[in-house]
């Protein structure tokens, strides 16, 4: 089966490959200002993408999942796009064609890639019994299933987060408070549960200020949940998994936040890809390998301005890239863009409060959570479209 996204005399085509944070400001500037002649595709696996910003909010059942995710099907078609549900599983450079899981060939005349990342269970063991928090409608299936067995089920149940950064201690806190919550509610002792964070690092929160790892190891600490820092997991099993120092954790439960990759399918590609499988680009965000191709968010690797994966530089990618696409699709020249060295993280414990954390700044406060509950709403509204369902019930 093939297709070819140009038609003869038509104008140049532009492939979207992936919906993440960037995409979506792409299609949402496309829609507004569409250059005429020029034919749109996008191309994902799933027609919901979902806000990686609000996930810990919809564990902890602060939002539903329709408040979290956006309609990447409606946003297309408001963009005058054609969406496509399917997988890339590979990329001819040569012959400008993206290949699809479903055997469909798109050609194009630019591409960009916004695919994000996959964190991968490297531990013999791990890619079978532990699941990975990306992509996040898969991690969502296996949290579905744990919050019915924890409410099914009246044993004891131990919950493992492998990852000592934001996104394995933000996330460990808001399932902690679920899924105590889920059994107050119905009548069940909630000490049954038991959390473990571990981190492969002599401390959590690496890439953040002391005062806001004390913060944490506080918080951690005065919730229950045992901390092993230093404690590279390497090995895992149906019954737990086990860490360098050779100790065995019993385990029901657990959860990979840590060590992201690029797909497979890029490495056959032609493009220039670093040591993790990211993609390779310039400050115009195009890649280093081919000017016609583009790449952002996680997925991307900036050769001059190393940035740690964040959501926020994704966000931040988002008009940089559509406006060097509407540049290329032109015939003008494309600009350069510079990240920012700091950002002001906002960081939840669960329970609708949240640490600020910026260079040496670590404050806290439920005033901060409303805060960053306001941000998020408000990025959200942006890619509303009317008739899109929003909720603000559990995160069911």
């Amino acid at each position: 089966m093939s297709g070819v996204s140009g038609r003869p005399g038509a104008g140049p085509s532009l492939v979207l490959i992936g919906g993440g944070h960037s995409h979506v400001e792409v299609l949402r500037r496309f829609g507004r200002h569409a250059i005429a002649g020029v034919e749109l595709t996008v191309i994902s696996p799933d027609r919901y993408t979902p806000y990686s910003g609000m996930l810990p909010g919809y564990v902890a059942g602060h939002y539903s999942w329709s408040d979290v995710h956006i309609d990447l099907a409606r946003l297309a078609r408001s963009a005058r796009a054609r969406f496509i549900q399917d997988g890339a599983k590979g990329l001819a450079l040569r012959s400008r064609t993206v290949h699809c899981e479903s055997g469909l060939a798109i050609d194009w005349d630019r591409l960009s890639i916004n695919v994000g990342s996959t964190p991968r269970p490297e531990a013999p063991g791990a890619a079978g019994h532990a699941v990975a928090v990306k992509p996040i409608y898969r991690f969502n299936e296996r949290w579905l299933a744990l919050l019915e067995r924890v409410r099914r089920a009246g044993g004891r149940l131990r919950i493992a987060v492998v990852g000592g950064g934001a996104g394995g201690v933000e996330l460990l806190l808001a399932m902690q408070f679920r899924l105590r919550n889920e059994c107050t509610a119905l009548g069940q002792d909630a000490d049954r549960l038991e959390f473990m964070l571990f981190s492969r690092g002599r401390h959590i929160l690496p890439t953040h200020s002391p005062r806001v790892r004390l913060r944490f190891q506080r918080v951690l600490a005065r919730r229950g949940i045992a901390l092993y820092c230093d404690a590279a997991v390497t090995a895992v099993d149906e019954s737990g998994l086990r860490t360098r120092d050779g100790q065995w954790h019993p385990a029901d439960e657990v959860i990979w936040v840590t060590g992201a990759s690029g797909p497979d399918w890029l490495r056959g590609s032609g493009l220039a890809l670093d040591s993790l499988g990211f993609i390779q680009i310039r400050e115009s965000l195009q890649t280093i390998t081919d000017p016609d191709v583009f790449a952002a968010g996680d997925i991307a690797s900036m050769v001059r301005h190393p940035r740690e994966k964040a959501g926020v530089i994704a966000v931040r990618q988002g008009p940089p890239l559509a406006a060097n696409l509407r540049r290329s699709l032109t015939g003008r020249p494309v600009r350069a863009w510079h990240p920012q060295r700091h950002w002001l993280a906002l960081i939840s414990t669960g329970d609708r409060y949240a640490v600020a954390s910026r260079g040496s700044l670590g404050i806290g406060g439920r005033w901060l959570w409303h805060c960053k509950d306001w941000i998020d709403r408000r990025f959200m509204r942006r890619y509303r479209l009317p008739g899109d369902r929003t909720g603000s019930g559990p995160g069911t």
